[in-house]
């Protein structure tokens, strides 16, 4: 945690007086130091985060974009993405833990395929996000 030092603190606090508009800059620190705390507490803001960062890697884009066609087994996306099992299955782990694809088995392979509900429920949250803005 990275902690704000008592002469940087003040000097802050000056420049706050001096951009915004206040009369109290311990306060409004105060209240800064508090918003900051409830976003990084924010369970909505943290799986955002998740969902984002999954798909914020050009290896799982394409694994994502790959499934849109088809649910593909591991060996499929080996070839879609010149890539190794172990290389494609770090990539799948992270993708299943953002919720945005499903593995099952069948016969002896497993095949993923996107997690159509999530995906929905993930963009509707960013686009609220981003309302805000």
């Amino acid at each position: 945690m990275f902690i704000i030092k008592n002469n940087r603190k003040n000097e802050i606090k000056v420049m706050l007086c001096s951009c915004e508009d206040i009369i109290n800059s311990n306060e409004f620190f105060k209240e800064l130091q508090e918003l900051g705390e409830n976003l990084r507490k924010d369970d909505l803001l943290n799986n955002l985060l998740i969902f984002l960062s999954a798909l914020g890697n050009k290896e799982r884009f394409i694994i994502f974009t790959s499934l849109k066609e088809n649910d593909r087994c591991v060996c499929e996306l080996e070839v879609i993405l010149k890539k190794s099992q172990s290389s494609i299955s770090h990539h799948l782990r992270k993708l299943v833990v953002a919720g945005l694809i499903q593995g099952y088995k069948k016969q002896k392979f497993t095949y993923y395929h996107l997690f159509q509900e999530e995906l929905v429920k993930n963009l509707d949250i960013l686009k609220q996000a981003l309302h805000h803005i």
